[in-house]
């Protein structure tokens, strides 16, 4: 005798579970906390150590640093912050598609770039941090870390889906960029640290309030026409013809 088997569950037979909404994700899975978690960790940690204060002092950093360089110096760091730029370019060219159209990543990086000019030359002059080798107050943020990261966070973000090895190497050349600083006596880890900071949250902000999608293409245009009919004020029924236009983007 064959083993019975359990009857068929016609409860939710016509129950449509395609579309039923998925549930809410977690607070902490958010894009905005994702976008601002490693940001907001650099920036916390630099602000904790700006007027040498924290475990590891400005200073401490800066006599490990200059032990180990004493007499070098470069304008290296001057050129370097553009590098990821000229990185991202290079990669284009060379026929790897990015994640948005060369219209979008050139407004995004404008974007960006103007969320990371306001937010560090603020912070400068708010904070008002003399530099290491004193030549002015506007040491806190790093303007050069910062713009170094913002550069590289875009290459990542435009080519991680490609290899993560184009993020990879944008990201050294911004850590490069930031050691140089402290190395040529213009910064404070502290600087070059939340500098890291400001850089990849201006990135990230860029992308996050970047709604609309410039330059795409109709995906659908349609043309419907039809016979609109009009009374006279005279009572005899006319028509007119008319034509419904239909466009829905990409």
């Amino acid at each position: 005798m064959p083993p019975a088997t359990a009857p068929a569950d016609t409860a939710h037979k016509y129950e449509n579970t395609a579309g039923a909404p998925s549930a809410p994700k977690p607070w902490y899975k958010g894009k905005l906390v994702r976008a601002t978690a490693i940001p907001a960790v650099l920036i916390t940690y630099g602000a904790l150590h700006a007027n040498n204060r924290g475990f590891y002092t400005n200073s401490d950093a800066h006599y490990d640093i200059h032990q180990l360089f004493p007499t070098y110096r470069t304008r290296l760091d001057d050129y370097l912050i553009f590098a990821p730029y000229l990185e991202l370019g290079a990669v284009a060219l060379a026929g790897v598609e990015s994640r948005d159209d060369r219209l979008n990543v050139g407004l995004i990086v404008l974007k960006s770039e103007l969320i990371m000019l306001a937010t560090t030359f603020a912070v400068k002059n708010l904070v008002g941090e003399e530099r290491p080798d004193k030549s002015d107050n506007l040491s806190f943020p790093s303007g050069h870390t910062a713009q170094a990261f913002l550069a590289a966070s875009i290459v990542h973000t435009e080519f991680r889906d490609k290899s993560q090895w184009y993020g990879i190497g944008a990201y050294t050349i911004a850590t490069s960029v930031g050691l140089l600083r402290m190395i040529n006596n213009a910064h404070w880890q502290s600087d070059v640290i939340a500098g890291a900071g400001f850089g990849i949250l201006s990135a990230h902000l860029g992308y996050l309030t970047h709604r609309n999608r410039w330059g795409r293409k109709p995906k659908d245009i349609s043309f419907a026409p039809s016979w609109q009919p009009v009374l006279s004020p005279a009572g005899t029924l006319s028509g007119a013809p008319v034509f419904t236009f239909a466009w829905r983007p990409r």
